[in-house]
């Protein structure tokens, strides 16, 4: 029986050597560390760095985050590809290796309408039994997915089949459109970072997916929204906000730049480095405003660790 998401769902970020090979060492430390902090889970997504890893890199990756885990929360995996046959042929894997749901993007390289859409869904959704994903990443990566297919989706195969990570711009509105148009119903994660978290949860969603880099504040925020307090809240909220401003003005380039540089100077990876080429590598001056930012943040954790 699929372990149930909810809560803080972090994306793991992949290490790698200074061979280009994945780092298991390191993926274990993360994946330890993300477990410790109470972590509802782990699972891959773009910040993982997916779209640039070979197939079996990718395979490896899933079956060793399933192994790392060892049964302390839910693991999931990103499966989107080019082709349905690519992306079943992922998620038929995950679920094998013991994934409790995987999440597809669209393909990048195909603008695809509601019926193509629908049926590269359809085709997720029939090849597996665990939940889908439906990821709508177009803030940073692929095209974004109308509220027609959401429909139509969960009106298929319910709400226990079919979850939903939509990231299209204005998230906030269209996450609320989403949530009254299937009553309530959706069940809703937000990513992006988390630089839209407080507005989200607010909108009723089940849980948030940030990379793990600044995963000890998510959980805390997480925490603090469940309990109530706005002194509490914004103490977190607004470090978080700021870092990810920083990663987001990049793209994807510029979350795996920043969220890799935190992961190594929280001397959880042996490596800040990433899959080439790259279209940004970070500054010198973007590094030592995200150090300042992650210093009051790291108070603001501290703070309400003593609550």
């Amino acid at each position: 029986m699929p372990r149930p998401l909810h809560g803080v769902l972090g994306i793991v970020q992949t290490p790698f050597t200074a061979e280009d090979e994945l780092d298991l060492v390191s993926l274990q430390r993360e994946v330890d560390w993300a477990m410790s902090l109470g972590a509802h889970g782990l699972g891959t997504g773009m910040v993982s760095e997916i779209l640039r890893l070979t197939t079996e890199e990718r395979r490896e990756l899933t079956a060793r985050l399933v192994e790392f885990v060892n049964g302390r929360g839910a693991v999931f995996a990103a499966v989107g590809a080019e082709s349905a046959r690519q992306a079943v042929e992922h998620a038929r894997q995950a679920e094998r290796v013991g994934c409790d749901a995987v999440m597809a993007a669209p393909p990048t390289t195909a603008r695809l309408g509601v019926e193509g859409l629908v049926g590269y869904y359809r085709a997720l959704a029939d090849a597996i039994d665990v939940p889908v994903i439906v990821q709508d990443a177009s803030a940073y990566v692929g095209q974004a997915i109308p509220l027609s297919v959401y429909l139509e989706l969960l009106e298929r195969y319910g709400n226990e089949k079919i979850l939903f990570k939509p990231e299209a711009s204005p998230i906030g509105p269209k996450l609320s459109e989403l949530r009254d148009a299937t009553s309530g119903q959706a069940k809703i994660f937000d990513g992006s970072g988390g630089i839209l978290l407080v507005d989200c949860y607010r909108r009723g969603i089940t849980g948030t997916m940030p990379g793990c880099e600044l995963l000890d504040a998510q959980i805390a925020l997480w925490n603090a929204l469940e309990r109530g307090g706005d002194e509490a809240i914004y103490d977190l909220y607004l470090p978080i906000c700021a870092i990810v401003t920083l990663q987001m003005q990049a793209g994807l380039d510029g979350f795996l730049a920043v969220e890799k540089d935190v992961l190594f100077h929280r001397g959880l990876i042996a490596s800040d480095l990433r899959r080439s080429p790259n279209g940004w590598s970070l500054d010198r001056e973007t590094a030592e405003e995200v150090q300042r930012l992650f210093a009051r943040l790291q108070d603001a954790v501290a703070r309400q660790a003593v609550r």
